[in-house]
């Protein structure tokens, strides 16, 4: 399998501590050897880091985490190759520009002989992760405009994720920059830090952070990931099907739709 990990705060907030906690799963505490890809949204702007390497060996990741890029919305992949070889195409997130935005997707699973619609987007490396945002795109923007309200568009990204789910594993994390999207079928936690803030231990690396210290009493941080980070919070488990709109750290919208229950591979890779 791979790991995701999200970001959705109030004010702009370093990813370092999850970040570290993430990558160390990449080939040193767990097998997600195969690339790993970061995006921090700085304004209409995507800082991106992309690498077919280990994480956890990458100096370009160590460079991420040793020097805070502070964000609103984050997007984080490691990834444990199934579906298309291990090179720079086939990392995730996944970025395209629609309306006047950058999209970013990544996605966790594997929906077998994924056939999209053709369409403007098309994909340019050969994972099924790619081919799904791709199509997700493309109907977006045929069945609506740029216009649409967030009712309309949470209504889309529900119903389009609940089809893909239907057809196998998806896991699923998705910005614009203003908010974050995740959709859950097997595995997905989330924690939601606000006043009175504490420390917290990373459970894959020695790391103690405490946000006391790193935050004012107005900061609201939400972290999604595959599996929790840390070993001394208590993070909320999503259900299969669940899914979470998220915009400023809050997850302003959520609910729950009917998916195949299955168990989460060990080696679901994308």
């Amino acid at each position: 399998m791979c790991e995701l990990l999200g970001m959705s705060a109030n004010v702009p907030t370093d990813m370092c501590f999850s970040f570290t906690g993430l990558t160390r799963r990449g080939g040193a505490t767990g097998p997600h050897k195969d690339g790993w890809g970061v995006a921090f949204y700085e304004g209409a702007g995507v800082k991106t880091f992309h690498e077919s390497l280990a994480s956890a060996d990458s100096r370009i990741a160590e460079i991420v985490k040793s020097h805070p890029m502070k964000t609103t919305v984050g997007i984080c992949h490691i990834r444990q190759a199934n579906v298309g070889d291990v090179c720079l195409a086939n990392t995730h997130p996944f970025i395209r520009e629609l309306w006047g935005q950058y999209w970013t997707f990544a996605h966790n699973g594997q929906l077998q002989n994924f056939t999209p619609d053709a369409g403007m987007y098309e994909p340019v490396g050969t994972t099924d992760s790619e081919s799904i945002f791709c199509d997700l795109l493309n109907r977006l923007r045929s069945d609506h405009h740029r216009e649409l309200s967030d009712d309309e568009l949470v209504g889309f990204l529900v119903e389009h994720s609940a089809a893909y789910a239907q057809q196998g594993v998806f896991n699923l994390l998705l910005s614009n920059g203003d908010w974050l999207f995740s959709f859950c079928t097997t595995k997905m936690a989330a924690i939601t830090r606000r006043a009175p803030f504490g420390p917290a231990r990373l459970r894959d690396d020695e790391m103690v952070v405490d946000f006391g210290q790193e935050t004012t009493p107005n900061d609201v941080v939400s972290v999604i990931v595959t599996e929790p980070l840390t070993s001394d919070e208590v993070w909320d488990i999503y259900q299969p099907g669940e899914w979470r709109f998220w915009r400023a750290g809050e997850a302003v919208r959520r609910g729950r739709k009917d998916v195949p229950i299955k168990p989460h591979p060990t080696n679901q890779g994308i």
